[in-house]
C-alpha cells in the first residue's frame, strides 16, 4: 500500500478513534474524577489526557513506515 493512501487511512482512523475517545473520557472526568482530591484528579486528567496516544502508536508507526 503506498504511503500516501496509508497516511489517509490511519488519518479517518485516528479522527474516528479520537471522537470516540472523547467522549468517554469527558464522561469518566464528569462523574467519577470530580469527586476525587485535587493531586489524585492532577494525576488522573494527566493520565486521560495522553492515554489517547498509547492505543494510537503502533496506527502512527505504520503510517509512517516506507514505502
Amino acid at each position: 500500500m503506498p504511503r500516501r493512501i496509508r497516511v489517509l487511512v490511519g488519518t479517518v482512523g485516528m479522527l474516528a478513534f479520537v471522537c470516540l475517545y472523547a467522549p468517554i473520557a469527558m464522561a469518566l472526568a464528569d462523574s467519577r474524577i470530580a469527586e476525587t482530591p485535587a493531586p489524585i484528579q492532577a494525576v488522573l486528567y494527566s493520565i486521560l489526557g495522553i492515554g489517547w496516544v498509547l492505543p494510537l502508536m503502533p496506527l502512527i508507526k505504520w503510517m509512517e513506515r516506507p514505502d
